[in-house]
């Protein structure tokens, strides 16, 4: 069994995994679709955090929902808006982590126990804004997860290699001045190799490379009992 293989089933046998708030229970989440063949966004203002907000907002308030999740390997068009993800030949607008949507603020928590590999501000426009990644040891397989769109404060008091539990508070969702130009919202991601990352990973693919990722950020869904 692959490496992607043996951290799926590590990864589905765990329960009650939360990284946010831990009081909002999982029937107030709902899906939402933000990909580029969803044509009921053509009516949204997706280039402005505001538009993207507000049409959150009517869903979930339609529902009666507090927090919108989706997005892995999602193909969008929101990416469109900024050089980060156009700048090179190959570019990039496959989704690559799970983004749950809800207000700035709202607390963020460690999904396992473990140490804090690195973390930093990726302050370029459309970017991840405050980042933490985590690395985690479950039934010896080594795994990283990754926090994006927190708030700066989030970032002022950690240090590499401070232990942290599973659901312990460790940030807030930023909004939308300092997370990247972003409606609020936690990019969670899993990934197998950092490939020597610190404090940033790739959370958006292009279509040439989504197979390699594929193998290396499984679904996090799976750990969020959201599948």
């Amino acid at each position: 069994m692959d490496g992607e293989g043996k951290l799926k089933d590590v990864l589905s046998s765990l329960e009650d995994v939360k990284v946010l708030d831990r009081s909002i229970e999982r029937n107030l989440y709902m899906p939402i679709d933000l990909s580029s063949s969803n044509r009921e966004l053509e009516e949204v203002d997706m280039s402005t955090p505001e538009g993207i907000e507000n049409h959150i907002n009517t869903k979930l308030s339609a529902n009666n929902k507090k927090i919108a999740f989706g997005g892995y390997l999602e193909r969008r068009n929101l990416y469109n808006r900024s050089s980060h993800f156009t700048h090179s030949e190959e570019s990039r607008n496959v989704h690559l982590g799970v983004d749950l949507w809800c207000p700035a603020g709202t607390a963020v928590l460690a999904a396992h126990d473990g140490i804090i590999h690195s973390f930093r501000n990726n302050n370029n426009f459309g970017d991840y804004g405050p980042t933490i990644i985590l690395e985690h040891d479950i039934e010896g397989e080594t795994f990283y997860s990754l926090y994006g769109h927190l708030s700066l404060e989030s970032i002022a008091d950690k240090s590499v290699g401070q232990e942290v539990k599973k659901m312990e508070h460790i940030g807030e969702l930023g909004a939308s001045e300092v997370n990247g130009d972003y409606a609020p919202h936690l990019h969670f991601q899993l990934i197998i190799d950092l490939e020597g990352n610190h404090g940033d990973y790739p959370g958006v693919a292009s279509e040439e490379r989504v197979g390699w990722y594929k193998q290396n950020c499984p679904d996090p869904t799976i750990m969020l009992g959201l599948k």
